[in-house]
């Protein structure tokens, strides 16, 4: 009788945790698939209630948009140059190589890398590769954005909050704050939303 009343006990437990988890795995999946939509709608928002949108009119940049496109492109390249200099300090102290002949030229097995080292490599080739695919999209919006007149409320926060957004995005990534590096990643997608739903609205107002 105990052990009939122990494995019901345990069966209706496994089915609670079952149900827990796969409730758990809803909610996630619902996150992710709004999580692009209600970004979309807080930019439509912004451009409409806070910046204003204007019809487009093909034009040279003005200077204040210049000097926000100077000002993302060298936060972005200091980014890059950060990311690439820890991406070698970490080969350096944990003996790691870029390339099978460098590996063979040491004498050392990948194999016999700390795992310690792999992870931390990973980590900065993750950051390095966001960041790379992140800035492909936003130099051509930023482009597209900067030839139609857009307010120049408009070009300082999603420009200029790019390059911010990226140098904190690696910051948090590298030191393993999660929260940090979500908040970030929010702020990075919110400008490149933010100058593609400008254009979008100028080009139908």
């Amino acid at each position: 009788m105990w052990c009939f009343l122990t494995s019901n006990s345990f069966n209706g437990e496994l089915q609670f945790m079952d149900s827990s988890q796969t409730e758990r795995s809803q909610r996630a999946r619902f996150f992710i698939l709004a999580y692009p939509f209600a970004l979309i709608a807080i930019c439509l928002l912004l451009n409409v209630l806070l910046f204003g949108v204007r019809p487009i009119v093909i034009a040279l940049p003005s200077e204040l948009i210049i000097v926000l496109l100077v000002i993302a492109a060298v936060l972005l390249l200091a980014n890059h140059t950060w990311l690439m200099t820890t991406t070698e300090l970490t080969r350096a102290k944990f003996g790691m190589y870029a390339t099978p002949e460098e590996w063979q030229a040491s004498g050392r097995k990948r194999e016999d890398t700390a795992t310690k080292g792999l992870e931390e490599l990973e980590r900065r080739h993750n950051a390095h590769r966001n960041s790379t695919e992140n800035t492909v999209y936003f130099v051509f919006l930023a482009l597209l954005f900067s030839i139609t007149s857009p307010a120049e409320s408009a070009a300082f926060a999603w420009i200029a909050g790019f390059g911010v957004a990226r140098l904190g995005y690696s910051f948090s990534y590298l030191a393993g704050r999660d929260g940090l590096r979500g908040l970030f990643m929010s702020l990075s997608l919110l400008c490149l939303y933010g100058l593609a739903s400008y254009a979008v609205l100028a080009a139908v107002a």
